[in-house]
């Protein structure tokens, strides 16, 4: 094997190694957190940041006050994913108004507004990153799955959660 090539490898395996413990020492996130959605995973993984769903399947999280108390109680940091959850909701182009309907929902359940959006499966078009910036919205994107052992409620994303676990 010529030195170059042993390089490669090493420079690739030093990255790796970089990346794991990125993930190691980085804020464990659960996906997809709705009252209509069974989630006995937080107590299971103890993440440090719950993605909630504001109006999944068009029933708004505020209409379950033991919910919402419930999940401000875990003392976590919540963040918005998605309004309706839709498949590749933000991947076509959407306006102030409709993240609104989002963002006021969230209000209402935990008292505050988000300051972080991850779009759903996340898809994203960036011309809706202005509405994002608008509305002081942080966008979380692909990076943050690379960078964050990122669990979901229901065990059923193409990277199960016993695999996000060991790796």
């Amino acid at each position: 094997m010529n030195k170059t090539l042993k390089r490669g490898l090493m420079v690739v395996g030093i990255l790796i190694l970089l990346l794991m413990f990125i993930r190691i020492i980085s804020p464990r996130q659960i996906d997809d957190v709705h009252p209509n959605i069974p989630c006995e995973n937080i107590k299971k993984y103890n993440p440090d940041v719950l993605w909630v769903i504001p109006l999944y399947e068009g029933n708004g999280i505020s209409e379950d006050k033991e919910w919402c108390e419930y999940i401000k109680n875990l003392n976590k940091t919540i963040g918005m994913h998605g309004v309706y959850h839709e498949y590749r909701e933000f991947y076509q182009e959407r306006n102030s108004e409709y993240l609104q309907q989002g963002i006021q929902e969230f209000e209402a359940c935990f008292g505050y507004k988000p300051e972080m959006f991850k779009p759903p499966q996340l898809k994203f078009d960036y011309e809706n990153k202005d509405i994002l910036e608008e509305n002081n919205l942080k966008l979380k994107n692909k990076i943050n799955l690379w960078t964050h052992k990122v669990y979901h409620c229901e065990d059923m994303s193409r990277v199960p959660n016993w695999l996000v676990k060991i790796v």
